[in-house]
């Protein structure tokens, strides 16, 4: 097989959000799929009657568009070897289900899921492993009709090895040997004529030319069954490769309880893909050297099996967290003003739908305060005193810098000097400010820091002239006046720091 003959599979099952750990199984496979010069494919696995959800296909396809991973076929991109969910496919698992039948190598199971329970109660009580005892294995013509008669809806279970080994050789993991007398005779067509997860599965990757099967490692224990179904429908095997399952901080599986677990929940908290993709590329797998922000186009051009671990990843939203704010200061100002808007809009900050001028006015504000912030979300919160009006000031920059002797005095004094400056840039401010320090003769923090607490509510924040000159003229001398009379009545700082936090 050549490089470019690589074809890899991310086959979800549509019950809900991508999870992060379906994300970078996705992730993976694209990668060695553009590593090789291969081809993606999306298909949908889809026949869960119960749990399947139409909606859940679309936020699956969503997401991996949102991450920015392409597919070569699959729904949307047809391709000759679909079609590509599932739920399309059940005459191909009818008819290798009665090709297996017609050869003895898989037969028809008349226990009911009561009698089966029943049976694997009986084993643990004694205990033994649960496991199907094969009591249809080898039913008489006869005995099948009488239990027809009664009503009963067969399912179809292959006919497994009962003695011996099968023995997956693993390209993460190396040989990993199983026992046939432990495995099940498994069920491959339920009751219900529905086909299982394993039958539908090795049949579509068959169908679909899967070289490589990539996935993660919760299904290494249904790959040698699988080997069992490939050799008795005379199917050649992919290589397969089980990448570690990623684990919460405390090792426990990692769940709702350990925060935003899916790409739509951390695109919602304001995490850019191109972090999300970065961070979820190191669960499991190891770059060069010590190197850690990574393009998407760069993983793919250095992603190798050989990287990846055999030990379970812990998630870590802090690593995550950290990678966002290298992104979000690192992005175009335009694109990363773009993606904030929601959030602005969200909070009444902005219109949903700008006009050009206050689109413009939104990139600069964005651009000055992005650099103090980790999320999306928390742009929002930064760049709040921009779009509305003080309503109170943080509590310990009040009363520092503003609830001194002469503050309210140094505030008109600041007033002045900023009316007469022209342009209002923030050079000319910073220089009308240096020039009233060194005319005062007093410590530029002084000034500096009570402008900051006036206009903003803040003790932190982007460049103070940068402020200023966002604000404008007007509103900037109307806020050091309210700040002046705040000061002068003794209201000041009144609802301690909600100006400075929301």
């Amino acid at each position: 097989m050549t490089m470019g003959d690589v074809r890899v599979r991310f086959a979800p099952s549509p019950t809900g959000s991508l999870h992060i750990g379906g994300a970078r199984t996705a992730l993976f496979n694209w990668l060695y799929a553009r590593r090789t010069g291969g081809r993606f494919v999306l298909r949908i696995e889809d026949t869960d009657l119960k749990r399947s959800r139409e909606e859940s296909s679309l936020w699956i396809a969503d997401a991996l568009h949102w991450l920015g991973l392409d597919w070569d076929e699959g729904p949307g991109k047809d391709g000759p070897l679909g079609p590509y969910f599932q739920s399309q496919r059940l005459d191909l698992y009818h008819a290798a289900a009665d090709k297996l039948l017609a050869e003895g190598r898989a037969y028809r199971c008349y226990c009911t899921p009561a009698e089966l329970e029943a049976r694997r109660e009986a084993a643990r009580a004694a205990g033994q492993a649960p496991r199907y005892d094969g009591r249809c294995r080898d039913l008489t013509a006869a005995e099948a009709e009488r239990l027809a008669a009664e009503g009963r809806r067969p399912a179809v279970r292959l006919r497994v090895p009962t003695f011996g080994q099968t023995v997956v050789t693993d390209l993460v993991r190396g040989e990993v040997t199983f026992e046939n007398a432990v495995l099940d005779d498994l069920v491959i067509v339920k009751s219900d004529g529905m086909p299982t997860y394993n039958f539908a599965c090795v049949i579509d990757d068959a169908g679909m030319q899967i070289s490589h099967v990539l996935r993660a490692e919760e299904h290494l224990s249904n790959t040698p069954k699988q080997m069992h179904l490939y050799a008795a429908l005379g199917y050649e095997l992919p290589q397969f490769a089980h990448v570690p399952m990623i684990l919460a901080p405390d090792r426990a599986k990692l769940s709702k309880r350990h925060g935003a677990t899916s790409v739509e929940e951390f695109r919602e908290q304001g995490f850019l893909p191109e972090a999300l993709v970065n961070y979820l590329a190191f669960l499991g797998w190891s770059g060069e050297g010590e190197r850690e922000i990574y393009t998407l186009e760069e993983l793919a051009r250095v992603f190798s099996l050989e990287r990846v671990a055999r030990t379970a990843a812990i998630y870590d939203v802090g690593k995550l967290t950290w990678l966002n704010g290298h992104y979000l200061r690192a992005g175009e100002p335009g694109r990363i003003a773009r993606l904030a808007l929601p959030f602005l809009a969200a909070r009444g900050l902005v219109p949903a739908a700008p006009a050009p001028d206050e689109m413009r006015h939104i990139e600069r504000v964005v651009d000055a305060v992005r650099s103090r912030v980790r999320t999306l979300a928390e742009v929002a919160g930064a760049a709040s005193y921009f779009f509305r009006p003080l309503e109170s000031y943080d509590d310990k920059g009040w009363r520092k810098y503003l609830a001194r002797p002469g503050a309210a005095d140094l505030l008109a004094q600041a007033r002045e000097a900023l009316a007469a400056v022209e342009p209002f840039t923030a050079a000319a401010t910073e220089a009308a400010y240096r020039a009233l320090v060194e005319r005062l003769q007093i410590p530029s923090g002084d000034l500096f820091h009570a402008t900051r607490v006036a206009v903003s509510g803040r003790t932190m924040g982007p460049g103070l002239f940068d402020i200023i000159e966002l604000l404008g003229r007007d509103e900037t001398l109307r806020r050091l006046a309210e700040a002046e009379r705040r000061v002068r009545s003794g209201t000041g700082g009144v609802g301690g720091a909600g100006g400075a936090g929301d």
